[in-house]
């Protein structure tokens, strides 16, 4: 069957590749879930690891199948499988276990090992094919009325993990009720992050660069957050209006902004750094200033990657509520569709050329 696919540490060299249709044998004590996709989403993770910034291919292999925003139907269970059955819509994590604790308790996005097993990322195959069989444990069903949302699945439960590990972090306040939140970066994170800390009943400031009137900002006002272009109006100007926030969510992948955040959190706060940045930019920050307001103003900065299963079913009960809160909006996110396998070249240039593609994602099947 057709898979696309990158040879690791080669820039550009994205391709077809044909491998073996799975099956339900390959997986253990009849718990394999044969799944047939349907779409697939990809972002800058997959840009990323065509222009060979990272990414591994499994042992014994020479390429690595890319995509790991899955959405697909169940076609085949195994017997002793529980969860989902032949007709379910499903999506599927990303990380799987290496051999820490966080691992083997089924926090595998919280391993303490230097080596990590992501699919479609770092030493396991992605979705960008036809079929995929795994574990039970890691197919995560889907609502039939969320299904028209399909690939927003995997970014939304990186959202709803960053605004709920911020929560738990805070238990150290006894106390902590946020009211004002800044979002860095509109893009699917940003926005989607925008999304579940409304429903946490926050102001919400979204900030990009674009100015209004664009899709993003649409798209903000869409689920009632403020959104704010930098290019008319700096993150210091703006906390002179709104007071310093409670919790920044970085989703930007610039470091300069990461770091700028932290100049502006106020007292008890939290910054969430959820961008990965690459190269070796350099950029100045008031250290002295940064480090005298952190330790007397209790601030914490924690960094926030992947998700569990428990993240994506928190993801999509927030997805479900925000289509009953804000019908029609979130599927604006899904701005380009590429149809079929055979368009991964057009699929890549999406990603490369086009500035406004918010979500791209390639249509593998018909349901």
């Amino acid at each position: 069957m057709k898979a696309v696919a990158v040879t690791p540490g080669t820039p550009n060299s994205v391709h077809m590749e044909e491998i073996a249709k799975p099956t339900l044998e390959q997986i253990p004590d009849g718990m394999g879930v044969l799944v047939r996709v349907l779409k697939v989403g990809v972002d800058a993770t997959d840009r990323e690891i065509n222009d060979a910034l990272y990414g591994n291919a499994p042992d014994g292999d020479d390429f690595l199948v890319i995509g790991h925003e899955s959405f697909g139907v169940v076609e085949a269970v195994g017997e002793n499988c529980k969860r989902v059955k032949p007709g379910d819509y499903v999506t599927a994590t990303v990380r799987r276990p290496g051999g820490s604790i966080y691992d083997l308790i089924g926090h595998n996005d919280m391993t303490s090992e230097e080596v990590y097993y992501e699919r479609g990322i770092n030493l396991r195959h992605g979705y960008m094919t036809e079929y995929i069989v795994e574990e039970e444990e890691y197919i995560v069903r889907v609502p039939e009325g969320l299904k028209h949302l399909h690939v927003l699945m995997e970014p939304m439960s990186c959202a709803a993990k960053a605004v709920s590990q911020a929560y738990e972090a805070q238990q150290r306040m006894k106390v902590w009720r946020p009211k004002t939140a800044y979002v860095l970066g509109a893009g699917q994170i940003g926005l989607l992050t925008t999304l579940v800390l409304k429903l946490r009943g926050l102001e919400v400031y979204t900030l990009a660069r674009g100015q209004a009137p664009n899709l993003k900002a649409e798209i903000a006002a869409g689920i009632e957050a403020n959104y704010v272009s930098t290019q008319e109006k700096s993150m210091d100007d703006l906390v002179k209006e709104t007071g310093k926030p409670d919790l920044i969510v970085d989703a930007t992948g610039s470091s300069r902004l990461a770091f700028e955040s932290m100049q502006h959190l106020g007292h008890n706060g939290v910054v969430v750094w959820t961008g990965i940045t690459g190269g070796d930019d350099r950029v100045e920050v008031p250290a002295d200033s940064i480090n005298l307001n952190w330790v007397l103003g209790n601030k914490l900065l924690l960094g926030s990657v992947n998700a569990n299963r428990t993240h994506f079913e928190m993801g999509i009960r927030d997805l479900a509520l925000g289509e009953m809160m804000y019908p029609g909006v979130l599927e604006k996110i899904l701005t380009h569709p590429v149809d079929g396998l055979d368009n991964y070249q057009e699929m890549m240039r999406l990603l490369v050329e086009v500035k406004d593609a918010l979500k791209v994602f390639v249509n593998v099947a018909a349901e």
